[in-house]
């Protein structure tokens, strides 16, 4: 009786051990301290991304390796204003994508070899959604919607058989030699963009008058002033797409 109750209580014994054997966490789980930890771990950066969204919501915008004043009041309300005008862009479906996939690569590849920032591409998608056959009632065509007698200055062929704002290697080169030359004029790659906008008398008379030289400081026509926040919401959209 006493050698049965023996067998029993060591197979019971037995049993125990096998079953706290097989209950233990395999090697690859980890503890429950480990898991705490890296909770608080992926926590802890969650809350630090957060916290940097919410104070730099615009995160490295910059126009032509230029800062952006984004600190000033109505430069973020005017930013945000176009930001949100060109969100029906954001879908990567969106036909203007396509587009810009294909032509994008090339427009910046031309401009690079002027001088020109890459950021300039964007000139072409606000002017004309990269569609030749835009026009504008004053008589601007073509991808960078040139006037006739500005296309002419820069080397295009524009009369009743050819119009060489429709190419886009031919206009781009076009863009780059005047974007340049505005450059060279005023020093300074935003104003330049909206001298390409105005033009560059009416750029300077206006600098002259308000004794300003900084593009975010002048009181501009409606469509100047927007012009290159434009650009700038239209380089953010398709770049986070």
């Amino acid at each position: 009786m006493v050698k049965k109750r023996v067998l029993c209580s060591s197979a019971l014994l037995m049993l125990m051990l096998m079953s706290n054997l097989y209950s233990k966490p395999q090697p690859e789980m980890a503890d429950p301290f480990r898991k705490a930890l890296d909770h608080s771990m992926k926590a802890n950066v969650a809350e630090t991304i957060a916290a940097k969204k919410e104070a730099d919501p615009y995160g490295h915008l910059s126009f032509a390796e230029t800062e952006i004043p984004l600190k000033e009041v109505t430069v973020q309300k005017k930013l945000d204003k176009y930001l949100s005008r060109f969100a029906y862009l954001k879908k990567p479906t969106h036909h203007i994508h396509k587009k810009a996939d294909q032509l994008l690569p090339r427009i910046a590849k031309i401009l690079k070899s002027y001088g020109v920032p890459e950021d300039f591409k964007y000139i072409a998608v606000v002017e004309s959604s990269l569609n030749p056959k835009t026009t504008s009632h004053k008589g601007a065509g073509g991808y960078w919607q040139f006037m006739p007698a500005t296309a002419r200055l820069y080397g295009l062929k524009v009369n009743g058989s050819v119009d060489e704002r429709l190419d886009l290697i031919k206009s781009t080169h076009a863009a780059a030699k005047y974007l340049k030359s505005l450059h060279d004029e005023f020093g300074d790659w935003t104003l330049a963009a909206a001298a390409y906008n105005v033009g560059g008398g009416s750029l300077r008379a206006s600098l002259r008058r308000q004794k300003k030289d900084n593009y975010y400081d002048l009181k501009l026509n409606s469509e100047t002033a927007a012009y290159v926040y434009k650009i700038i919401s239209m380089k953010a959209v398709l770049e986070t797409t």
